[in-house]
């Protein structure tokens, strides 16, 4: 499959779900029939050429799987058929884009944070379970079993295919906006295995948010954080050596970084933060454009960081952005200051045995001069991490440290 077919059945494929679920119902029998719609596609289009309307042929072959469905299923579906097939699936093909109600479907609230994941990768990335399964390196089986949970549970909860009331749609969108900031830190940085990225995943994260942002261009949370995904994104050719090895920001080669990419992150935050109080999204997306921005690590503006990170803390305040803050605050007032501010961490059940503070604090040791101390810590943040890059970068501080 050449890949502008590929481009244009991943954005048509909620398109599709969409339709056939408000016409229908039925998540799960729709989601199955866009599934083998596009398997067919996907075999069909590069061979034969893609269809004049790709949409309604997609629509037409999704319907009659659903036909096919319903057919063999028992007596009390036999009405449903009739009405099938004396339906011509034209009648479905629209101009309405149901694309948003069915990303706040994918993360109903009843739903975990992992099936939600799943669930919008699925229906509205269009990916297969196969391809789910190896983005997050578990089988194929238990990746199904997941979806198929997923799907049987927001059946149970007796969620409607409608945009929320508006009194919820603010919440829901911060879900719809969580699960794609996840999707793309796992494809930045995967949390376990070989590889230390996944472009595959990231790139599928910004052509998710780049679709939400067009159905909600005004919204500066959204613009925020297409913008933050880009700004990091850009830097992903310097992340890395061609051997594997893992190079941290302040040594990374700027010149390799996307500039066109920068470029659209800068202007897109740039236009969206006099618009209004920033989220958290918008604000982490200025700290990565003041970083994307110095022309060398040595130049970079940390007096602006900082600020910005208070003001992260405030609005949204969690370990992580504690632990960045630090980080920050170590190159405007020295590593004491910063060692002093992640101590209550080692409270926090959900940090203790974090790899990320043990490095941390490693990397602040480092900077106090207290080597045999960094050292201690960078091996235990080394024995943490499941990500083997981050354990051979961490693994090879620690040596450096070592009394010769």
């Amino acid at each position: 499959m050449t890949v502008s077919v590929d481009d244009e059945l991943r954005a048509l494929a909620p398109q599709v779900l969409g339709t056939l679920i408000r016409r229908y119902g039925r998540f799960d029998a729709c989601e199955d029939a866009v599934q083998e719609a596009l398997l067919a596609a996907a075999l069909q289009w590069p061979a034969e050429g893609v269809p004049a309307n790709p949409r309604g042929w997609l629509i037409t072959v999704a319907v009659r799987r659903l036909t096919d469905q319903f057919r063999s299923d028992d007596a009390r579906r036999r009405r449903e058929v009739a009405v099938f097939s004396l339906e011509s699936p034209d009648v479905l093909v629209s101009e309405n884009d149901d694309t948003l109600t069915l990303f706040f479907l994918c993360c109903h609230p009843s739903l975990s944070e992992a099936s939600q994941l799943a669930l919008t990768l699925r229906a509205v990335g269009g990916l297969t379970t196969a391809e789910i399964a190896a983005a997050f390196f578990v089988p194929e089986a238990t990746m199904a079993q997941r979806i198929s949970r997923a799907k049987q549970k927001i059946k149970q909860a007796g969620a409607q295919f409608a945009m929320p009331p508006p009194e919820e749609q603010a919440a829901r969108l911060q879900v719809v906006l969580q699960v794609l900031y996840l999707m793309f830190n796992e494809g930045y940085t995967t949390s376990s295995g070989t590889a230390l990225q996944r472009s595959d995943l990231t790139a599928e994260a910004i052509r998710l948010t780049r679709e939400v942002h067009r159905l909600l261009p005004t919204d500066g949370e959204v613009a925020g954080l297409l913008a933050l995904m880009l700004l990091t994104d850009a830097r992903r050719p310097a992340r890395a050596l061609p051997n594997g090895t893992l190079v941290p920001l302040s040594d990374q080669d700027r010149t390799l970084w996307a500039r066109p990419m920068l470029d659209e992150g800068v202007a897109l935050i740039t236009a969206t933060l006099p618009k209004g109080p920033p989220g958290p999204y918008q604000l982490q997306a200025a700290i990565a454009a003041v970083h994307d921005e110095a022309p060398r690590a040595s130049e970079t503006d940390w007096l602006q960081i900082v600020g910005l990170y208070q003001l992260l803390a405030r609005v949204a305040p969690n370990p992580m952005v504690t632990l960045n803050h630090a980080v920050a605050l170590s190159m405007v007032k020295g590593p004491e200051a910063a060692l002093h501010m992640i101590a209550p961490l080692d409270d926090d059940a959900r940090m203790a045995k974090h790899h990320r503070l043990a490095s941390v604090r490693a990397h602040l040791l480092e900077r106090a001069g207290r080597r045999e101390e960094a050292r201690e810590w960078y091996a235990l943040a080394a024995r943490r991490t499941t990500s083997l890059p981050e354990q051979r970068y961490l693994e090879g501080k620690a040596a450096a440290l070592r009394s010769p």
